[in-house]
C-alpha cells in the first residue's frame, strides 16, 4: 500500500493534518474556555459583593437561611449556572445553593479568595470547586461583616456543571460548532490541495523512476524531457536530477558502443596478431627443427642459408613486437608529448640519409625541396623522427624500380610536410583503413618484404598527439601524398 513514494507522502500529510487539526480545535476550545471565564469573572466581579451589601446573610455568626433563599431563588433565575457558598472565617462551607449531595469539600482554600479581595491576580482566576477535589473555576468573593467583625465568606461560583468539558462546551456552543467544522474544512481544503500538488512534483519522478527501471533492464529508454524553465535558477531537484540522469545514459550509451567496438578491435587485433606472429614463428620453428633433424645432411653453406633465413623471421618477429608495444605505448592515456624547439629540415635530411642506400638498391630517386629559411618546429623530435622514418620507408616499399620519393617542407603559418612518391597508390575504397592496425592495401603480397601494418597506425597516432591531422591524396597508378603540419615558432 505505501510502496510509492505519493502514498506515503499522502499518508504522512494526512496524519499531520489530522493532528494539527485536533491542535486547532483543542486549542480553539481552550481559548474560547479561557476567554469565555474571564468575561464571565470581569462582569461578575462585584456579584458577591453586591449581595453582602444588600442582603444580611448572617446574624451573629449564623447563616439567615430564608435571606438565603431569596438569594438562591433570584440567582436561579436569572443565571442557573451560578453556585453560592456560605463559608465561614476559615473557609468551611456553611451552605451551598447547589443540589444535596453533590458538594465533595468541607473547607474551600482562602488563599485564592484573599488574592482576589486584594485584587493581586490576573483574570481568569480560579479558586476551589466545592464539587470536585481537583478541578477548579472562576468565582466572585466577598467578605461578610458585622460591625467590623468578620463573620465569613459569600463564594460565588461563576460556571456550572454543564460547562464542565470540552463535549458539552461544543455541543452546547454555536460558534463553537461553527468554528470546529470550518477549521475541518479549511484542513480537508488543504490536504485535497496538498495531495494534488504532490501529485503533480511526483508524477515526473515516477516518470524518471520508471525510465530508470527500463534503463536497468536494457530495455529502449522512453523520452523524458521535462519542460525545463528558461532561467537556470528555477531548476528544482527533479529537474537537474533528470537532466544528470539523462547526461550519464547517453555517456554510458557511447561507452557501451565504444567498449564494443573496442571489443571488436581486440578480436581482430588478437586474431591478426595471432596469424602475424604465427607465419614468422612456423617458419622459424620449421627451419630449426629441420637443422636439428638433419644436421649431418647438410653443408655448412646450406646450414648457414637456414640460419640466415631463421634469423630474418626472428627480425621480423622482434620488429613486429617492437612495434605492438609502441603502438600501444602511444595509445596509452599516461602517453604525453615533450615539445620543443628543432630544425625541423635537419631532422628530415638525417632521416633521408638513412634510407639513401635503400632507395639505391632499389634503383629510387629520393628529392628534398625546403624553403629557406625555415622557422623552428615546436614538437617532440623524437615522435617526429618516428613520422618521418615511418612514411618514407613505407613510400619506398610501394614505389617500383626507376621512381621517385620526394620530401617537400613549407611554410604557411605552420610548417607543412609533403612525402610524395610515384608508387602504384591507393583507391579511395583503402584510403580510409589504411590508418588501421594490420591493413595491408597489398594483402597478397608475402615474404620478407612484407611490412607488419602497423606503421601508419604508429604514425596516425603520433600525429593525433600533437593535436594535427595527416591527410593522403591518391590516385590509381599515379602515386600517393602524406601531409601533416607541425606547429613552429
Amino acid at each position: 500500500m505505501f510502496k510509492s513514494l505519493y502514498s506515503k507522502i499522502a499518508a504522512g500529510l494526512a496524519l499531520l493534518f489530522l493532528i494539527v487539526g485536533l491542535i486547532f480545535i483543542g486549542i480553539t476550545v481552550f481559548s474560547t474556555d479561557m476567554y469565555q471565564q474571564e468575561v464571565n469573572q470581569k462582569l461578575n466581579t462585584n456579584l458577591a459583593r453586591q449581595i453582602v451589601k444588600e442582603r444580611l446573610l448572617m446574624k451573629e455568626g449564623k447563616v439567615d437561611q430564608e435571606a438565603l433563599r431569596d438569594i438562591f431563588h433570584m440567582l436561579m433565575v436569572i443565571n442557573p449556572g451560578i453556585e453560592i457558598y456560605l463559608l465561614d472565617t476559615k473557609g468551611k462551607i456553611l451552605t451551598y445553593s447547589a443540589p444535596r449531595g453533590s458538594v465533595k469539600r468541607i473547607f474551600v482554600d482562602l488563599a485564592p479568595i484573599n488574592r482576589y479581595l486584594d485584587k493581586k491576580f490576573t483574570r481568569p482566576f480560579q479558586g476551589d470547586d466545592p464539587k470536585s477535589l481537583t478541578r477548579r473555576k472562576v468565582f466572585s468573593a466577598a467578605p461578610i461583616e458585622r460591625k467590623g467583625n468578620l463573620e465569613g465568606y459569600l463564594y460565588v461560583i461563576l460556571g456550572g456543571e454543564q460547562y464542565d468539558s470540552a463535549v458539552q462546551k461544543l455541543k452546547g456552543s454555536y460558534i463553537l460548532q461553527l468554528s470546529a467544522w470550518m477549521i475541518f474544512a479549511g484542513l480537508l481544503f488543504a490536504l485535497i490541495t496538498g495531495l494534488l500538488l504532490f501529485a503533480l512534483l511526483t508524477g515526473r519522478l515516477k516518470k524518471l523512476a520508471r525510465v530508470v527501471d527500463a534503463f536497468k533492464r536494457g530495455d529502449s529508454v522512453e523520452p523524458f524531457d521535462f519542460p525545463v524553465p528558461s532561467k537556470p535558477n528555477f531548476l528544482d531537484e527533479i529537474d537537474r536530477l533528470g537532466s544528470t540522469f539523462k547526461d550519464m545514459a547517453t555517456r554510458i550509451e557511447i561507452q557501451m558502443v565504444a567498449l564494443k567496438l573496442s571489443d571488436k578491435m581486440r578480436r581482430e587485433l588478437v586474431a591478426n596478431v595471432s596469424h602475424d606472429l604465427r607465419t614468422p614463428l612456423a617458419t622459424l620453428q620449421g627451419y630449426i627443427e629441420t637443422l636439428l633433424i638433419k644436421e649431418n645432411q647438410y653443408s655448412s653453406e646450406e646450414r648457414r642459408d637456414y640460419l640466415e633465413i631463421a634469423i630474418t623471421h626472428c627480425q621480423r618477429l622482434n620488429t613486429l613486437v617492437n612495434e605492438l608495444l609502441e603502438l600501444a605505448k602511444l595509445e596509452s592515456p599516461e602517453m604525453k608529448t615533450l615539445p620543443e624547439p628543432f630544425n625541423l629540415q635537419e631532422l628530415a635530411q638525417d632521416v633521408v640519409q638513412k634510407f639513401i642506400l635503400l632507395a639505391q638498391d632499389k634503383q629510387i630517386r629520393l628529392e628534398t625541396q625546403f624553403e629557406t629559411p625555415l622557422p623552428f618546429a615546436v614538437a617532440d623530435i623524437s615522435l617526429v623522427e618516428r613520422v618521418f622514418e615511418n612514411l618514407i620507408e613505407n613510400a619506398l616499399h610501394y614505389t617500383p624500380e626507376h621512381g621517385m620519393v620526394g620530401i617537400q617542407i613549407l611554410c604557411d603559418n605552420d610548417l607543412i610536410v609533403n612525402i610524395r612518391d610515384t608508387g602504384r597508390g591507393i583507391s579511395k575504397e583503402e584510403i580510409p583503413h589504411i590508418f588501421e592496425r594490420f591493413y595491408h592495401s597489398d594483402k597478397g603480397r608475402k615474404g620478407k618484404d612484407a611490412h607488419s601494418g602497423l606503421g601508419l597506425a604508429i604514425t596516425n597516432q603520433i600525429i593525433r598527439l600533437h593535436k594535427r591531422q595527416i591527410i593522403v591524396t591518391s590516385e590509381d597508378g599515379k602515386g600517393s601524398c602524406f601531409s601533416f603540419n607541425l606547429p613552429c615558432q
